[in-house]
């Protein structure tokens, strides 16, 4: 069953055309990858779908409903959250504090302890520091609580924009394993991702993006085994 149906938008900033007539589908349990370079047009398209950009033409469907012209928080609402690129935490409030703040929508306040034990349960070292500033996380931990966050609004459909960026190798893992799970535990995934071998084994299906353009669709692992992907992307 479709859950997002993005047709033809074009997304602009000011003059200039950012996204070209980009289309996708994510089905209700998949999770869906995005990649391609920087500048190809991926979180323009998830600040897109997310409500906080607004697309100059085209239609955003999410369970039925068109959510191209609506408000962020509304958006929040209906089940859609992002985590984005380079986290944006509060750095001077607790882990805990900042993991509170995601359950700021009101479907999601009537769940808020369940949601923040599930959240433990998933990253335990955020338990463990659940009292301390954000700012004195590491980088891998703040990614947690990044995710966290996110989860707290109780999405039916949670985006991520780069998660692995700049972890070391092992926390790399960390956060896909982690993905896995959410997934598993039954939301669905738009995954916005650079490290491309990761992304598409864990992908359902996959969109590859190039200068604002869907140039590529398909199955995940048929993806990595595609000439273009494998010399473009991982240098094989």
């Amino acid at each position: 069953m479709s859950l997002l149906e993005v047709e033809n938008i074009d997304v602009f900033y000011d003059d200039v055309q950012a996204v070209w007539g980009i289309s996708l589908r994510v089905d209700e349990g998949e999770v869906v990858g995005i990649i391609g370079a920087n500048g190809a047009g991926k979180s323009t398209t998830l600040n897109t779908i997310s409500g906080l950009i607004k697309p100059r033409t085209g239609s955003i469907v999410f369970q039925e409903q068109n959510v191209e012209h609506l408000p962020a928080e509304r958006i929040v609402e209906l089940g859609i959250a992002q985590i984005p690129e380079a986290r944006r935490l509060f750095p001077f409030m607790t882990v805990q504090e900042n993991l509170e703040i995601g359950a700021y929508n009101r479907r999601a306040q009537s769940m808020e302890e369940q949601t923040l034990e599930e959240v433990f349960d998933l990253f335990p070292i955020l338990r463990e520091r659940r009292n301390q500033l954000a700012r004195t996380l590491s980088g891998g931990e703040q990614q947690m609580l990044a995710v966290g966050r996110g989860l707290m609004a109780k999405p039916v459909l949670l985006m991520l924009d780069e998660p692995s960026l700049g972890l070391a190798p092992m926390l790399v893992k960390t956060v896909f394993e982690a993905v896995q799970q959410i997934n598993d535990g039954g939301t669905t995934v738009l995954l916005v991702e650079q490290d491309v071998q990761h992304s598409l084994e864990l992908s359902h299906r996959g969109y590859v993006f190039e200068n604002g353009r869907v140039v590529m669709e398909g199955n995940g692992k048929e993806l990595l085994e595609d000439p273009h992907i494998r010399k473009a992307y991982l240098g094989l």
